[in-house]
């Protein structure tokens, strides 16, 4: 298998250095995939000024289109976002709105930019809503182009109205731990798949 790499976007309303349970769901998987070969990083969304809109470039330091350049340089994104109000988090709908300009943008091929890349998503909160969550991040990726592995989501959600977080956990749910473990697994198989032969051209 070709070398691969990924890149998580942590979407955590808290810049660093504060503690954030996102980015910790978001080292796991980035961790399950290095057992597979794959090498990654992160970074964390609100240490950058991300501006409002739908193009590659917003200008007047818009930090997006270096953001932007990391993921087209990756084979694989991992979006990490935490429930608000049974939604993802408004930093992960921004995210989703600025890939929105890759609509338009194509490959030597005439391909849209993010085919032949593929996208886990990670949530976490202490309420409900991570079904909703990931069906909404899920579906926004994948208009956008990028491929998702089955079963390519993982998620905890602690006990409603209650201050116990996933970072404040001692142990990692085994379930949670096991669905991890096979997001990560189904990403990076279908990673290497895409990176032998990517889609058709049309």
């Amino acid at each position: 298998m070709a070398d691969l790499t990924a890149l998580a976007l942590i979407c955590s309303l808290n810049p660093s250095p504060a503690p954030s349970s996102s980015e910790l769901m978001a080292r796991h998987v980035l961790d399950e995939l290095a057992t597979h070969g794959v090498s990654g990083t992160s970074l964390r969304v609100a240490d950058h000024d991300v501006k409002p809109g739908v193009q590659v470039d917003m200008g007047d330091g818009d930090e997006w289109p270096g953001i932007r350049e990391k993921i087209l340089a990756a084979d694989i994104l991992v979006l990490a976002t935490p429930i608000w109000m049974g939604h993802p988090s408004s930093i992960t709908q921004r995210v989703l709105e600025r890939l929105d300009a890759d609509l338009a943008e194509t490959d030597d091929a005439g391909r849209p930019v993010m085919y032949g890349k593929v996208a886990v998503v990670a949530v976490v909160g202490n309420e409900d809503g991570a079904h909703k969550t990931i069906a909404d991040t899920q579906q926004g990726l994948n208009d956008v182009g990028f491929t998702l592995p089955a079963q390519g989501a993982t998620y905890w959600v602690g006990e409603a109205m209650q201050t116990v977080d996933y970072k404040d956990l001692d142990k990692v749910p085994e379930k949670v731990a096991a669905t991890t473990a096979g997001a990560a697994r189904n990403a990076a198989h279908l990673a290497g798949q895409l990176k032998a032969a990517q889609y058709p051209a049309g």
